[in-house]
């Protein structure tokens, strides 16, 4: 699975990361800093007094793979 990591500093200078599981993985750094700038300019996300995404700071995507240790059963018809 492969997710898109966005990374802000908060209003307070903490660090905050936006997960996005479905985001289209052919993204360029332009489309995606557009798109971070946008997020930061809309003062949409706070919480206990402070603006989560203030200032974008970086973006990656992040590929995981399963290993498996015990697979689940295949239920049969």
């Amino acid at each position: 699975m492969k997710t898109l990591n966005l990374t802000f500093k908060g209003s307070l200078g903490k660090t905050h990361v936006m997960k996005l599981h479905y985001a289209s993985d052919q993204l360029d750094a332009k489309a995606v800093q557009t798109a971070m700038d946008q997020i930061a300019n809309a003062h949409l996300f706070a919480k206990d007094g402070e603006e989560l995404y203030a200032t974008p700071v970086s973006a990656k995507y992040v590929t995981t793979t399963d290993d498996w240790l015990i697979e689940a059963p295949q239920a049969t018809a």
